[in-house]
């Protein structure tokens, strides 16, 4: 079924699931039934016999107030009972609760889950106990501080990256999803300790609309944001041409002490909400240069509406990363008949033509190569660096209680506001995190 050649003896690999992580997953809305579509055709080739299997702890409310604001984490609380003829009113759509993330009930319990098995492997890493730890059931990189996006209701990524840097300085996020990262990005717009770098298909009228070239970040935390805005239909060698130029740019300049990278799989060929023409080659290309830096590394899933293309994506993903070699022959199991017609492992391209030309991609190139050499600082000395982590952690704390009691604030204006007729949101959708 599965030729061994290397199994990763000297890593220590973590994988974060169990029935309720996997329960609440398979009630997001639009990926209902992924979570154990993944996890069932991961068991079929016998991996997490090669894998220390963690249950996740769900997040607090404590946890969550880590990024989320007080307003929609109490809203969210709030969501009990939710019928299927409902019809959502002014307040859910305030919080981001509409069209494309529809409340479902017992809001809480899905999304403390969710943001939970993100959060356990985080601190998996921070232990120490793991050299890679992987959630599929994570990646929802558009949710806002002050609430839901783009089917994300919680940002597990930003709440998994503030606790990774309870250990490590600098972290490294990378988002390979075809739609951009932008509530991730947005989390850390004004900070040099985390550095944001995305491929992502990038052209009018496509979902998140954000994500282009001059996109580097702000004020203090210009350039250490990096987009690449591809075109339609990028195809396996684009994104291997691209990462291979950028990615050791990155990493050669930021020096992160650890990685977080989000896999959504909705950049596969196929995909209904995608619009790139990648197979799991193309990801595993990317995910064999970040291998090779020998860091620390989380791993999350993300978009992927395709669902058998995506089970197949991220079973080779982790058997690349446990240096497994898949049968190509999908092994009979419970959700067997969805990988029909030809019931293999591999994702076949479409024949369609790369709308992506050498000469728009060399451009893409020198401009963010400049930008890397324009703003990214040389890392401090050994010393200089412990003093300034000391100093970083009581300015981040400073900038918590500020953020605290701004929302004291918000809280009591909003409740006063909404006594009036046509009373205008107080909420941002942004929020920063100032090193």
């Amino acid at each position: 079924m599965m030729r061994i050649h290397e199994i990763m003896n000297s890593k220590r690999i973590i994988y974060v699931s169990d029935d309720n992580l996997l329960f609440q997953c398979n009630r997001l809305p639009a990926v209902s039934g992924r979570a154990s579509m993944v996890h069932e055709l991961i068991i079929s080739y016998g991996l997490t016999k090669y894998l220390n299997v963690l249950r996740p702890i769900c997040a607090t409310y404590d946890d969550l107030r880590k990024f989320h604001s007080d307003l929609y984490i109490d809203y969210v609380m709030s969501i009990k009972e939710i019928d299927d003829d409902y019809m959502t009113n002014e307040e859910d759509e305030e919080y981001g609760m509409g069209y494309d993330c529809p409340p479902v009930s017992d809001m809480f319990q899905l999304v403390s889950t969710v943001a939970g098995g993100s959060i356990t492997a985080a601190k998996c890493l921070v232990s120490g106990s793991a050299d890679i730890a992987i959630n599929w059931c994570g990646g929802w990189h558009h949710a806002q501080r002050f609430g839901a996006d783009g089917f994300c209701y919680v940002n597990d990524i930003v709440l998994a990256i503030e606790t990774l840097r309870q250990k490590f300085n600098r972290v490294l996020y990378i988002d390979l999803d075809v739609h951009h990262g932008n509530g991730v990005q947005d989390a850390y717009n004004l900070s040099k300790s985390v550095f944001t770098l995305s491929f992502h298909k990038f052209e009018p009228g496509f979902y998140p609309g954000t994500g282009g070239l001059e996109d580097i970040g702000v004020l203090t935390g210009k350039g250490y944001s990096c987009n690449f805005p591809l075109q339609a239909w990028y195809s396996d060698g684009t994104i291997e041409y691209v990462f291979r130029q950028i990615f050791p740019e990155v990493f050669t300049k930021f020096k992160p002490d650890v990685t977080v990278v989000q896999c959504g799989a909705d950049g596969l060929a196929h995909d209904p909400n995608g619009g790139a023409n990648l197979t799991a080659h193309g990801y595993s290309l990317c995910l064999t240069r970040i291998l090779d830096m020998q860091k620390p590394l989380l791993l999350l899933g993300g978009g992927g509406y395709k669902f058998s293309n995506t089970a197949r994506l991220w079973t080779t993903i982790t058997a690349q990363v446990l240096g497994v070699s898949l049968d190509e022959n999908i092994p009979e199991h419970e959700y067997w008949t969805e990988y029909g017609p030809d019931y293999t492992i591999t994702v076949e391209p479409m024949l369609i033509k790369d709308s992506n030309k050498r000469m728009y991609l060399d451009q893409c190139i020198s401009v963010i190569k400049e930008n890397l050499n324009k703003y990214i600082d040389v890392e401090p000395p050994v010393q200089e660096k412990a003093q300034k982590q000391d100093t970083n952690k009581e300015r981040h704390k400073h900038n918590c209680d500020r953020v605290c009691e701004t929302e004291s604030i918000i809280k009591i204006f909003k409740n006063n506001v909404h006594k009036k007729e046509n009373a205008v949101s107080t909420h941002s959708d942004v929020y920063d995190f100032v090193d």
